[in-house]
C-alpha cells in the first residue's frame, strides 16, 4: 500500500493540546482520534444491529430469508428497519476495514 501524506494546517494551539494534554505527536494523536471515532461509529452500528435482532428475534439473514418485509405487508416501519439494519451491518464491515487499514499504516 502506497502511503501518501496529507498536509493539514491546524491552529498552533493544537500543538499544545497534542503535547500537553494528549501527550503525543500531532500525527499519532490524529491517528488515535480517527481510530477512536471509527470505533464509536462501529459501536453505534452494533447497537442498531443488536436492537433490531432483538426486536425481530432473529438475525438479519433470517429476516431477509423469512421475507419479513413482505409478510408485514411492506409496512413503513418494517421497511425502515430493513434499511437501517442493512446500513448498520454494512457500516460495521466498512469501519472494521478502515481500522485495519489504519493499523497497517502505523
Amino acid at each position: 500500500m502506497l502511503i501518501m501524506p496529507i498536509v493539514v494546517n491546524l491552529p498552533s494551539e493544537f500543538k499544545t493540546i497534542y503535547t500537553n494534554i494528549l501527550k503525543t505527536t500531532p500525527r499519532e494523536g490524529t491517528i488515535k482520534l480517527i481510530t477512536n471515532e471509527l470505533k464509536r461509529q462501529s459501536l453505534e452500528y452494533m447497537l442498531i444491529e443488536k436492537k433490531l435482532a432483538k426486536k425481530y428475534g432473529m438475525s438479519f439473514d433470517e429476516f431477509k430469508r423469512n421475507e419479513i418485509v413482505k409478510k408485514e405487508n411492506y409496512s413503513f416501519e418494517v421497511e425502515e428497519d430493513y434499511c437501517d439494519w442493512e446500513l448498520a451491518i454494512d457500516g460495521i464491515a466498512t469501519v472494521k476495514k478502515e481500522i485495519q487499514n489504519i493499523a497497517k499504516c502505523t
